[in-house]
């Protein structure tokens, strides 16, 4: 008798535990939402680190972040040339034309909810609002191909097709940032499988319906090289260049992709 050989796929939640990670993704929100309208000249990211947590907790939620792997924020505030992990401080003041991108996440009833996306203090310039843009469209290209029966490395393919798309889009070139994804999530903020945001489609394990992912691009204006600074956290553009990220907590269901950190 043949050896059965078990289908691998993305791990799944039931329809009420989607509807738990929602109400976490939810708070997700809720908190970004809150930050980008604080986010004005002369604020500080640990002001906005302040705000969120105080949206999150009001709402009976606890911040995923703080705390996590000796993590001190309850957000990651990235400003400029930084494009993930910025901690939070009072000696980081936003200025006009800055590009921020605000990572947050929340637990409620044991559920993650994990979501980012960059923004404008007052204006930007032409190229950050074209990076930015394209972020968002890149990510809306992988949140589509969260289909059942499709592989997780086609929601890779998408993101990087969307990159591309954008780049023509705009008629500028973008670095997609190396070495950095999205994720499984559910009663963990981190969670198998790693999802590249670039790759050839068809590979890995499979969407089904209840499948959940953390759907993150990040893009650049320049190479997509990055450095971590001392404090074993903070990543930087090699070049300098800005950067954009943009998140969102993404379910697979028979009627097409949920979004489970919808804002307010």
């Amino acid at each position: 008798m043949g050896r059965f050989r078990r289908r691998k796929v993305v791990p799944f939640r039931s329809a009420g535990e989607l509807d738990a990670m929602a109400a976490a993704g939810a708070i997700v929100g809720a908190a970004l939402v809150a930050c980008r309208d604080a986010a004005k000249p002369g604020v500080s990211t640990a002001d906005l680190d302040e705000i969120a947590e105080t949206v999150i907790r009001e709402a009976g939620a606890v911040p995923s972040f703080k705390g996590y792997q000796g993590f001190p924020g309850s957000i990651c505030s990235s400003v400029n040339d930084v494009v993930v992990h910025g901690i939070p401080s009072p000696s980081v003041v936003l200025a006009e034309g800055d590009l921020v991108s605000i990572d947050c996440g929340a637990i409620l009833d044991g559920w993650h909810g994990d979501s980012a996306w960059s923004f404008g203090v007052g204006g930007l310039s032409a190229a950050d609002a074209d990076l930015s843009e394209a972020t968002r469209l890149s990510m809306n290209a992988g949140i589509a191909a969260m289909v059942p029966g499709n592989r997780l490395t086609d929601v890779s393919a998408a993101i990087e097709a969307g990159t591309h798309a954008a780049e023509k889009q705009f008629g500028r070139a973008f670095g997609i940032v190396d070495g950095y994804g999205g994720h499984g999530i559910g009663r963990e903020m981190h969670l198998d499988p790693f999802l590249p945001n670039q790759g050839a489609p068809g590979h890995g394990p499979e969407l089904v319906v209840g499948s959940t992912l953390a759907i993150e691009p990040m893009l650049t204006l320049g190479v997509g090289e990055t450095t971590t600074l001392d404090d074993d956290w903070t990543v930087v553009t090699d070049d300098g260049s800005r950067a954009a990220h943009w998140e969102h907590t993404v379910a697979v269901t028979e009627d097409g992709p949920r979004i489970l950190t919808l804002r307010p």
